[in-house]
């Protein structure tokens, strides 16, 4: 195969993929890769693209081609990571998808101090509320609850075990009645979060003595943002469930009340969670050991 062949390849990839030639990113005007995508083409004598003002599409001879080319690609990649390890100092860079919690409180807090030693490696985060999928999202890793990991991934603790905790502020707590059991809630102005992939309102969990309740709650407000549930609990506006560090600050400090304690058990915290059939760099072993959970 010619090296302008190869390039071919890549390009279609690209576009394909994409679903369009200004998202490719290949450095490269959207007339020269759509004189590329002819050009290919012309030589294989098949039609690899459906184009529209709005839209690019791959045909059933496109699709067939991306489906021989990703794993190659892919391998490519894999054995060039590989050649790291003859490097004096791993380099890289290290996709991570997870939530903005875990970014902030578990993964940030680490990741300073692991750049900081290791300059050569680059990692990028992308914040998501949602699943995704790390493998067809081209992802090295995720990061999520422990309960949430699918079984066939490898799982690494890296944060410590966390529990929820039911918040309102002491002027929402005025003239009404705290709640003693999760059954209590349908009496209070609770504020929803929706989840953005699967749709729904979220039912708050809770367990006591080994029984496991979830209770869907009803209120004035939902947001998709665990962030803006605690601010609406601040601002009065009723009470949120939301994860323990982030509000006891605010316990101490006597802007927020905190209410069914006895039945927020713990759980799993965050989880590293990566394919069981990924080949680990040199640069992604590093940062496994480095972001680790150790008990203190």
């Amino acid at each position: 195969m010619k090296r302008d062949e190869l390039g071919d390849l890549v390009a279609f990839l690209a576009v394909a993929e994409a679903r369009s030639f200004t998202r490719a990113k290949l450095g490269t005007s959207q007339s020269a890769l759509s004189h590329t995508i002819k050009r290919l083409e012309a030589r294989l004598g098949l039609r690899l693209l459906t184009r529209t003002t709005r839209s690019v599409a791959p045909t059933d001879a496109g699709e067939r081609l991306i489906e021989t080319l990703r794993p190659a690609l892919d391998d490519i990649d894999k054995r060039l990571a590989a050649l790291s390890a003859l490097r004096e100092k791993p380099a890289g860079t290290i996709r991570i998808n997870t939530s903005e919690h875990a970014a902030e409180t578990v993964l940030w807090p680490k990741l300073t101090r692991f750049l900081a030693d290791c300059p050569d490696i680059k990692v990028e985060l992308t914040i998501e509320h949602g699943f995704t999928d790390i493998v067809a999202g081209r992802y090295d890793a995720g990061v999520r609850l422990g309960e949430q990991v699918a079984r066939d991934m490898i799982a690494v603790p890296i944060g410590p075990e966390m529990r929820m905790a039911v918040v309102g502020s002491p002027s929402y707590f005025k003239g009404r009645k705290k709640p003693g059991t999760p059954q209590d809630l349908a009496a209070h102005d609770c504020i929803n979060l929706r989840f953005t992939t699967r749709g729904g309102l979220y039912a708050w969990e809770f367990e006591k003595d080994r029984r496991e309740l979830k209770v869907r709650v009803e209120g004035q407000l939902a947001f998709n943002n665990g962030g803006l549930c605690l601010k609406a609990a601040l601002d009065g506006f009723g009470l949120a469930f939301v994860p323990e560090d982030r509000v006891l600050a605010y316990v101490r400090e006597g802007r927020l009340v905190r209410v069914l304690t006895d039945w927020c058990a713990p759980f799993p915290g965050f989880h590293l969670y990566y394919a069981s059939r990924r080949q680990q760099s040199p640069a992604f072993a590093l940062l496994v050991e480095a972001l680790r959970y150790r008990k203190p």
